[in-house]
């Protein structure tokens, strides 16, 4: 649908059952028909911990501002599936088991015979296992993505009988503890007459475990007086356009040209003014500004990232009453080492987590559609804790619940409830709020002065009081000529 003007409110109950914009136009997949069915996905922000992936990108950029270093290796502006590292970061058994095997075959000729049978057995006879069950498991965690599994996900094989640990002898030790243990032995052969005693290792101090950093120091980390390079990311107001905003839109206009002429392909002469101005500055949000909303107010923004004075990167985003939706982004392709689209995804959701503080029921970050079947657009469910929205109910479920169901289906009812039905379902078409001839009037009796109906009419308007339900229908107006 065609969107004229719609309220943050409206837009905001609109994207709760399934609906996006893009410019003014307002549209929502048919997820039972269409070939790619697309959950929209928001991520929890406030409960929100990088990956490792994540923290590597950030360390990326400080370094880059701090030094200049330019990270060599992949420029990929978003992984298509979680590193290896990611993959095992929140199980930490597992990581623990690689632990044993570390270092064994590096192990001297000097252990004692006791020590060179009790590797053996264990090198042999698990390496083996504990290989199949690391490639296992890192499979199942690619498909939850990064971050730490939900606690009712199970990413262990169980072992078949006969195979596993033997618990009549002694547990497998770690390399380090071994090494401790030779050097030891070997000094009390170099020195029979001191006692046991003399050669006992001075007991460490446990460490207190460190508070994992957060999103926050991680990103703004301090930077020398001297640094390289400087970054500032500025909010403007896009719609209606502020100062700010017309000062900078043609310098914005050229970064999006090259983005798409080098990222996407496009020739010189597209996108033209009004093409760029139509699709990601116009929207048919109303701005609002109240007393207990956050200081920018709520509406359509351009969140500009600026490097030494000129525009790198513009996200495109929307302030809504409970979250801060991500609509698109683009940057200037000279700069994709930087990883652009991961730190801008981690910036907007440093800047959720900043605009709570203003406005405490604004928590989530939403972050478009996710397409399970579709590799390049599954690295949004990297972003944990994070939740789908049920195509039926639209309520929202867990990644990490949805995940089995959808490795066998392309389209689910996430919902597990079989007997949940849609709340906000439309209950009484006649009372669907109607634009005609510049007066507002309920459906009822737009129905009943309407002679001649045209065929189909009734069907369409039927539709659309369902696909936006009752509360919008009643909001929002339906222009009918």
């Amino acid at each position: 649908m065609w969107a004229h003007s719609m309220t943050v409110q409206d837009y905001q109950d609109l994207i709760d059952r399934g609906w996006r914009r893009s410019g003014r136009y307002v549209y929502k997949p048919v997820m039972n028909q269409t070939c790619c069915p697309q959950y929209t996905i928001r991520c929890r922000s406030l409960q929100f911990q990088p990956s490792k992936s994540h923290k590597k990108v950030l360390k990326k950029m400080l370094k880059f501002l701090a030094k200049g270093e330019i990270s060599k290796g992949s420029c990929e502006d978003e992984p298509m599936e979680p590193s290896m590292e990611d993959a095992v970061a929140g199980d930490m058994a597992l990581i623990n088991k690689l632990d044993l095997q570390c270092d064994l075959e590096k192990l001297g000729d000097s252990l004692t015979e006791s020590l060179e049978r009790e590797v053996k057995k264990k090198g042999k006879g698990t390496k083996k296992e504990e290989s199949k069950e690391f490639i296992q498991s890192q499979d199942r965690n690619e498909e939850l993505g990064s971050g730490e599994p939900s606690h009712a996900v199970d990413v262990h094989t169980v072992p078949k009988p006969g195979k596993g640990a033997d618990l009549s002898k002694p547990p497998c030790r770690k390399a380090k503890e071994i090494r401790k243990e030779r050097k030891r032995l070997k000094l009390m052969r170099q020195n029979p007459a001191a006692g046991p005693e003399a050669f006992q290792a001075p007991q460490e101090p446990q460490a207190k475990p460190s508070r994992p950093r957060s999103l926050e120091e991680l990103m703004f980390g301090s930077l020398p007086e001297d640094a390289s390079h400087k970054l500032e990311v500025r909010v403007v107001r896009s719609s209606p356009p502020s100062s700010q905003f017309k000062a900078t839109m043609l310098e914005s206009y050229q970064v999006y040209k090259r983005y798409q002429m080098v990222i996407h392909n496009h020739s010189p002469d597209e996108p033209t003014v009004s093409q760029f101005t139509g699709f990601l500055c116009t929207s048919p949000l109303e701005p609002e500004n109240p007393p207990n909303g956050p200081d920018c107010g709520y509406g359509s923004f351009h969140q500009q990232y600026w490097l030494d004075g000129k525009i790198i990167a513009v996200g495109v985003i929307d302030i809504l009453p409970y979250c801060v939706s991500s609509v698109y982004l683009y940057y200037d392709p000279d700069y994709s080492f930087l990883s652009l689209g991961v730190y801008s995804a981690l910036r907007e959701i440093a800047f959720t987590r900043q605009l709570h503080e203003q406005a405490p029921q604004l928590s989530y970050y939403y972050m478009g559609f996710y397409i399970h079947s579709c590799p390049k657009m599954k690295y949004k469910g990297h972003y944990r804790p994070s939740d789908l929205l049920c195509p039926e109910t639209y309520v929202w479920v867990p990644i990490e619940q949805c995940l089995p169901s959808l490795d066998n289906s392309k389209y689910c009812r996430l919902n597990q409830d079989p007997e949940a039905a849609d709340e906000g379902r439309s209950r009484d078409p006649d009372r669907l709020q109607v634009l005609y001839k510049k007066a507002i009037l309920p459906y009822g009796v737009f129905k009943q002065q309407q002679q001649q109906r045209e065929p189909g009419e009734e069907a369409a308007v039927l539709q659309y009081a369902s696909l936006v339900g009752q509360a919008c229908s009643e909001r929002m107006l339906l222009f009918r000529s």
